[in-house]
């Protein structure tokens, strides 16, 4: 378990998968409300070049990003308004994941979709700063330095 005291804490969390995540990686973000999920995606996008804060993707569903805008595609998804797992062939994330990123918030909306993603949970600690458990998948496991 890591904790995270903050948002700068969790942006620099992001800040330091981004330098470990590549094209065709799935990285899941799951908690409540609150406990930091856009907070780590945006650090992890600053962190391979966008300028300014990216939007929370929660009303468009996939918030694209490119280069020259960034180092290399990402699709930041927001799962929160799916109702139904079958609404997800829809947005043709499997096809775009060969040559992007899928960041994703609130997998639990898609059960059993990624199994080989990178899986952090995230939960409001006592102390008011966050835990964050980390689910390395066997691609993952050579990468990810933290523990």
């Amino acid at each position: 378990m890591i904790a995270l005291a903050g948002p700068a804490a969790s942006a620099a969390l992001g800040a330091r998968i981004a330098a470990l995540a590549r094209a065709g990686d799935v990285v899941t973000l799951s908690g409540p409300l609150g406990a930091g999920k856009t907070s780590i995606a945006r650090g992890l996008l600053a962190a391979l070049g966008l300028a300014g804060e990216a939007p929370s993707p929660t009303f468009a569903l996939v918030q694209p990003y490119a280069p020259p805008e960034i180092a290399f595609s990402v699709l930041h998804v927001d799962l929160y308004r799916i109702e139904d797992p079958a609404e997800m062939d829809e947005l043709g994330l499997d096809e775009a994941r060969i040559d992007s990123l899928l960041l994703v918030e609130w997998p639990e909306r898609a059960p059993g979709r990624w199994p080989d993603a990178l899986r952090l949970v995230l939960e409001f600690a006592e102390d008011g700063g966050r835990t964050l458990t980390v689910d390395r998948p066997g691609a993952w496991r050579d990468r990810w330095p933290l523990t």
